[in-house]
């Protein structure tokens, strides 16, 4: 029996001897089991229970739901790449659909929301893909529960469970290929099909945690308030001692809490205070909350808590994004795109937008678009669009623009003195234009001009 229980308990790196108990915790394949529990074979009758991987406390709490709530808030959408380089936005394709529309009784933020908080509390995330008439997937389904099972030949099939609509819709008692299935995991160190949650890394620090706090709990509520010690300098028996206690906890606990006890014997009551280590305690917790912060890859101050807050809204998003946040829409992402079929990045993905975490930045988000502009990435309907704006009336807003001295780097190289700008070419004269040479024809008609000008002259004196 007792080499039986140690295979059942001992994990599989485990190398105590044969038969010898090694105290816990234990890692079962639903949760923890704490060492008191471990070392009773019954230990569910005895009133023991697993404690899941996600289930501990508010920092817990608080990671799982920055994760999932985010993750609701970011739209997808199905992307393709075109010729030119650019990408397009598709429409009408089953992936588009779902992500508007996964099932008649959810929305893509609801859905979302379940399946990354499913993901960060127990490692994995499971959904079912429906077919239509046409070979496409017309609705997903989210499911609490799967497992994987390799056939013979390596064919990967899953039997799922928990999601009391879609099992009244459908058959789920038979195996479903892994092409039918939505399958989101993250570390899988004990078998590939398998993940784990972060969580499992600060299972000490959650235990020292819990146990601090209970130990506080009871402390605080221990039935005996106020909290005070007894002392005297008499030599007192067990049978006095058992009496005095007895007689102050009648005073002190259930209907008779705050009464005054009568001290006898020479007793002096000392009220019991916090010392320096109850301080530490505080500390100690802090600690604990940030090593689960840590593991989870969240800034503190997405928590609301820390240090020395970022510059903006958009550096501490754009840190999150660069660590923990961006590599959970990534890896969602990725696993519709498997589900789907997709060519993959940059052919063709999805993409869960997170633009949309910036609604709240109005002035960060104003003077990315107005940059935008001014640099000539964005056209002013563009950036109009990106707002929800009418496109500039004309058409006068379609193309990019930039300043005019912007120019290539090439120009200054290549730059040349502009180029002479030749005379406008003339006609030859025409013979009946061309004067004559004649000096008697000259000097006659500078003498009519002078006889002008003094016919002029005399009738203007008269």
């Amino acid at each position: 029996m007792a080499n039986w229980l140690t295979r059942i308990f001992r994990p599989s790196t485990a190398r105590a001897a044969e038969g010898e108990y090694r105290p816990g915790p234990y890692a079962l394949s639903d949760g923890w089991l704490s060492s008191t529990a471990g070392r009773y074979w019954n230990w569910w009758q005895m009133g023991y229970s697993l404690n899941p991987y996600g289930e501990s406390g508010a920092m817990v709490e608080a990671c799982v739901s920055a994760y999932s709530q985010t993750a609701a808030m970011c739209p997808g959408d199905h992307w393709r790449r075109l010729a030119n380089g650019g990408r397009e936005r598709v429409s009408g394709s089953a992936l588009s659909r779902i992500m508007k529309k996964p099932n008649d009784y959810q929305s893509i933020s609801d859905l979302m929301l379940n399946l990354t908080r499913r993901l960060y509390e127990k490692g994995e995330a499971f959904g079912v893909g429906i077919r239509n008439n046409r070979g496409e997937f017309g609705e997903v389904h989210l499911m609490r529960d799967g497992r994987p099972i390799i056939a013979e030949d390596g064919s990967i099939f899953y039997a799922l469970s928990g999601n009391e609509v879609a099992e009244r819709r459908f058959d789920f008692s038979a195996p479903i290929p892994a092409r039918d299935v939505l399958h989101v995991r993250l570390h899988t160190p004990r078998h590939p099909l398998k993940g784990e949650s972060p969580i499992v890394a600060t299972v000490l620090e959650r235990a020292m945690a819990g146990a601090a706090l209970n130990q506080q709990v009871a402390f605080y509520i221990n039935q005996a308030r106020p909290s005070f010690m007894l002392e005297t300098d008499q030599q007192l028996t067990k049978e006095q001692t058992d009496q005095l206690r007895q007689r102050w906890n009648e005073q002190t606990q259930g209907e008779n809490a705050g009464g005054t006890p009568i001290l006898a014997w020479g007793l002096k009551a000392k009220a019991v205070t916090m010392s320096a280590n109850d301080g530490q305690l505080a500390e100690m917790l802090k600690i604990a909350d940030q090593n689960i912060a840590l593991a989870y890859r969240i800034p503190l101050q997405i928590l609301g808590i820390g240090g020395t807050p970022f510059a903006s809204t958009e550096a501490l998003m754009s840190s999150w994004k660069a660590s923990g946040l961006g590599f959970c829409l990534n890896h969602i992402e990725e696993a519709f795109g498997l589900l789907f079929g997709l060519k993959g990045f940059p052919d063709e993905y999805l993409e869960l937008d997170t633009n949309a975490l910036m609604r709240s930045a109005f002035k960060d988000r104003i003077e990315g678009l107005a940059r935008g502009v001014i640099s000539g990435i964005y056209s002013p309907d563009e950036a109009r669009s990106a707002e929800d704006l009418p496109q500039v009336i004309g058409g006068h807003g379609a193309m990019p623009r930039v300043q005019q001295q912007v120019v290539p780097l090439s120009y200054g190289t290549a730059m040349q003195p502009p180029a002479a700008t030749p005379a406008p070419a003339t006609e030859e004269p025409r013979e009946e234009d061309v004067e004559d040479d004649d000096p008697s024809r000259a000097f006659d008609d500078f003498s009519r001009q002078i006889d002008d000008l003094t016919e002029r002259h005399a009738k203007s004196v008269h």
